[in-house]
């Protein structure tokens, strides 16, 4: 007697058990709507080796906006910047601070 694959009950979702390929915690890039065509931009969960004040810094004079870091007590420090940065804030967190692609999430219209 033959066994058929299709038959067996498989659980998609299920837990492969391999922690390498999903990291737990994201770097999360938001755009929120302010007032008319305002927006802004934020950044959170950069890890703690990163100073986040130094990165602001940086990001301001390179995208020619204002911003601030706010702190947070469950979400760390949060860099907020004026206006949509979300494409540039992407390429300068994977380029010049090594961060990878996959453990960073874009979120927004």
């Amino acid at each position: 007697m033959t066994s058929i694959e299709n038959l067996k009950s498989f659980d998609p979702f299920a837990d492969t058990g391999d922690d390498d390929s999903q990291p737990t915690n994201y770097l999360h890039i938001r755009i929120q709507q302010r007032n008319g065509r305002k927006t802004l931009t934020t950044v959170q969960g950069l890890p703690s080796e990163y100073d986040s004040k130094r990165i602001l810094k940086v990001l301001k004079k390179d995208f020619g906006c204002n911003g601030n870091v706010v702190k947070d007590e469950e979400l760390g420090d949060v860099i907020q910047l004026q206006g949509d940065q979300r494409a540039k804030v992407l390429e300068f967190l994977t380029t010049q601070l090594g961060l990878k692609k996959k453990t960073i999430k874009v979120h927004g219209f």
